[in-house]
C-alpha cells in the first residue's frame, strides 16, 4: 500500500501528539500516598526582624560596608593603633558559640570612621563595667556605669557565629533605660560576636554619633573587681 506524503505527515503528526500527551500525563501514586510539601524550620532572623525597625534592618544589613569604610578612614591616620588592636578590628572574625556567660564584664569602646567632618578617624574610650544578665530566657547587655548607657537584648540569628542587639540608650541620671522602639533616635541595633575563649565584641554599625562603626570589647570580670 503506497502512502501519500500528506497521509504520512498526517500520522506523523497524530504520533508526536500522542507522546506528548503521554509525557505530559501526571504518574499515578500508589494507594495511600498522598503528595506533600516539605517546609524547613522557621528562620531564626524572622524573631528580630519582626522587632527590628527598617532602618535598623538596614544598618546591620550594611555591616560589611561600615566596617571597609570605618578600617579604611582609620588606617589613614591611626594605623599603628588599628594594628594594636589585632583580632578585635578584624571583621568576620566571629566564633561559634556566640552567647556570652551571664555576670560582670570589663568594656570598653572604641569608635571607628568619620561619619561627619568634626568626627574622630579613631577613638579608644576609658573602660567601663557592663552586666550580661537573663531576663524573660533571653541575655541582655547593660552598660553599668558612665553618662551613656547602652542596654538591650540579643535575639539569634541564622548565622551560627553572631548574636543580633536591639537595643536603647539611657542618659544622664535615668534609672532605666528606654525600651527599643520607644525613642528612634536613641535605638541601638548591631551584632554580638565571640572572637576568643572568654572574649566577645558588640559591633554597632552606622551609630547614631559621629563614628560609622562602634565596637565594644567584653572580657569577664574577675569576682574581686566586680562594681558594688
Amino acid at each position: 500500500m503506497t502512502v501519500t506524503r500528506t497521509a504520512f505527515r498526517m500520522i506523523l503528526g497524530v504520533a508526536i501528539v500522542a507522546t506528548i500527551s503521554a509525557c505530559a500525563t501526571k504518574p499515578k501514586l500508589p494507594p495511600g500516598v498522598h503528595p506533600s510539601v516539605e517546609v524547613g524550620p522557621p528562620l531564626k532572623s524572622n524573631a528580630w526582624k519582626a522587632v527590628a525597625t527598617a532602618q535598623d534592618q538596614d544598618r546591620i544589613a550594611r555591616l560589611g560596608l561600615a566596617w571597609a569604610e570605618a578600617l579604611d578612614d582609620a588606617n589613614k591616620t591611626n594605623a599603628a593603633e588599628v594594628r594594636k588592636e589585632g583580632k578585635l578590628l578584624l571583621p568576620r572574625s566571629g566564633l561559634p558559640r556566640p552567647s556570652p556567660t551571664p555576670g560582670s564584664y570589663n568594656c570598653r569602646m572604641i569608635a571607628l570612621g568619620k561619619a561627619s567632618l568634626q568626627g574622630k578617624a579613631f577613638e579608644s574610650f576609658k573602660p567601663f563595667f557592663c552586666y550580661v544578665e537573663i531576663e524573660d530566657e533571653q541575655l541582655t547587655i547593660v552598660k553599668q556605669t558612665g553618662s551613656q548607657r547602652p542596654a538591650g537584648r540579643l535575639w539569634d540569628d541564622d548565622d551560627p557565629t553572631r548574636l543580633i542587639f536591639l537595643g536603647s540608650l539611657a542618659l544622664g541620671d535615668e534609672t532605666a533605660p528606654l525600651a527599643y522602639g520607644d525613642d528612634p533616635k536613641r535605638n541601638m541595633a548591631g551584632v554580638l560576636e565571640r572572637i576568643a575563649p572568654f572574649r566577645w565584641r558588640l559591633v554597632i554599625p552606622w551609630p547614631q554619633s559621629s563614628s560609622k562603626l562602634d565596637i565594644f570589647e567584653l572580657t569577664p570580670v574577675d569576682f574581686t573587681q566586680q562594681p558594688q
